[in-house]
């Protein structure tokens, strides 16, 4: 995506069209498309075709952009768990792994980044129902795997999370493993990548009534904000900026009307008590 971007103000500083990069790298003007918004592969020959067409001659810079262009191309940590994952799911994980903002509303259960690995294989087993025991196994251990690299990590992003009650309340495992996971959420709360809010059922309606999302912000200046909604067989990915900005008005609601991180940390105990 950020190669992609790059290419796109290059091309549109130069005033040229999509089509007319694409006749320089005997491509279609989709083909042209789809790089500058990172859906494919760069092959290094086509980028260096690019760059000289857009009059990109210092050596510095094209050597910057075509080593972007190979890093572009390496298969991600999370190849290796591909045969387990949604076709859509790839996508995502990559995002979040580039992302310097994780901000997500969760009502179905807890986050995936904040799961035990009891409370995950307890989701898992409930959402791959007649999976082998070995897929269950690589699920769990690929969302394991996600949070030593987003919340574990050196340089891990923000992570702000608003957690409607109702996922603190819907058992996924026996009381131990339920209990298991409220600990954990009150101590992973007091990290100071993370905030964590609750939004408590006595507090009623809320802005969100159209259930879970997330937005991930990215450190480059020129990639939009994107706000990635789960479905059942697919995903959607919303960039647009009138989109994003829906989103960030729901959730900034959320966020006002929810309990502080203290409070929060304090109904995750009352909720302890009563398990």
């Amino acid at each position: 995506m950020l190669l992609g971007s790059q290419l796109r103000r290059l091309r549109e500083a130069r005033g040229i069209t999509r089509e007319a990069a694409g006749y320089s790298i005997r491509a279609s003007e989709s083909k042209i498309s789809r790089m500058e918004l990172g859906r494919v592969s760069f092959k290094t020959r086509d980028v260096e075709d690019l760059l000289t067409l857009y009059g990109i001659t210092d050596e510095q810079e094209r050597a910057s952009l075509l080593s972007l262009a190979r890093e572009a191309n390496v298969a991600g940590w999370w190849h290796s768990y591909s045969d387990v994952l949604p076709s859509w799911f790839p996508t995502y994980v990559g995002l979040e792994g580039a992302a310097s903002l994780i901000r997500a509303y969760e009502v179905q259960f807890v986050h995936g980044l904040l799961q035990t690995e009891a409370y995950a294989r307890a989701v898992v087993k409930r959402g791959m129902r007649g999976a082998s025991a070995a897929d269950i196994d690589k699920r769990v251990a690929l969302r394991l795997e996600r949070q030593k690299y987003l919340l574990d990590e050196g340089g891990a992003p923000e992570f702000h999370i608003v957690l409607d009650e109702a996922a603190l309340r819907r058992p996924y495992g026996d009381r131990e493993v339920m209990r298991g996971q409220l600990h954990h959420l009150i101590e992973i709360s007091q990290r100071p990548n993370v905030r964590l809010q609750i939004m408590p059922f006595s507090f009623g309606g809320h802005s969100g009534e159209s259930g879970a999302f997330t937005i991930l912000s990215f450190p480059e200046s020129d990639l939009s904000d994107v706000v990635y909604l789960e479905q059942l067989t697919s995903a959607l990915y919303l960039d647009k900026h009138e989109d994003v900005i829906q989103y960030e008005k729901a959730l900034k609601e959320l966020q006002q009307d929810s309990p502080g991180p203290d409070e929060s940390r304090d109904l995750l105990r009352g909720l302890l008590q009563l398990s």
